[in-house]
């Protein structure tokens, strides 16, 4: 079963974005995917910082990404850059870190002057890490991303370009198995 990790770079409990990242990973576990969701900011922060990859947390996170098949990384736009902290965590990968992998990148903010920040900075790190394919990043506005209820929702001006997206990432995944490969079938 292919495996599929949401890596959430935000540094705050209340995030926007990683409520994103949970629903963009019980969307995918709907599928034939196994998903899981790495929130960056539960790691022990000096094993992080010092980049201590021996550190039980860190390497077990890292352990995450080298076995997952699709990677999906959600941070909010800070500065007109990615969150800090994704950074601090994807320079922990190996320099291939994401060999034969799909990335979908996706970043929230307050406004679209930061949609830049996508293709001129996070893409880039995905490719350099080695992803076998970075599909269409996608942002969205603040605005767009409703906690009223308690459960997010995303409004429409975003919807339907996040399921395109979330398509072309589906699309990028190695097809599940219909069955268990058996020894006669090797």
């Amino acid at each position: 079963m292919p495996k599929i990790l949401v890596i959430s770079g935000s540094p705050s409990s209340t995030s926007r974005t990683e409520r994103l990242g949970e629903l963009v990973a019980e969307q995918l576990a709907t599928q034939v995917w196994h998903t899981d969701h790495l929130k960056v900011r539960t790691l022990p922060a000096a094993p992080l910082l010092g980049a201590e990859i021996a550190h039980p947390a860190v390497a077990a996170a890292v352990e995450q990404v080298a076995q997952a098949d699709g990677i999906v990384l959600a941070t909010p736009t800070y500065k007109a850059s990615f969150s800090g902290l994704l950074k601090t965590f994807l320079d922990l990968l190996p320099q291939f870190g994401f060999s034969g992998k799909a990335v979908l990148p996706l970043a929230t903010g307050g406004s679209t002057a930061h949609v830049l920040a996508l293709d001129y900075a996070l893409r880039p790190v995905a490719h350099s890490l080695g992803a076998r394919h970075v599909v269409q990043s996608f942002f969205l506005l603040d605005t767009h991303l409703d906690l009223s209820s308690g459960t997010l929702l995303i409004l429409p001006p975003s919807s339907q370009g996040l399921e395109e997206v979330m398509e072309q990432f589906r699309t990028a995944l190695p097809a599940p198995s219909r069955h268990p490969v058996t020894a006669d079938e090797h």
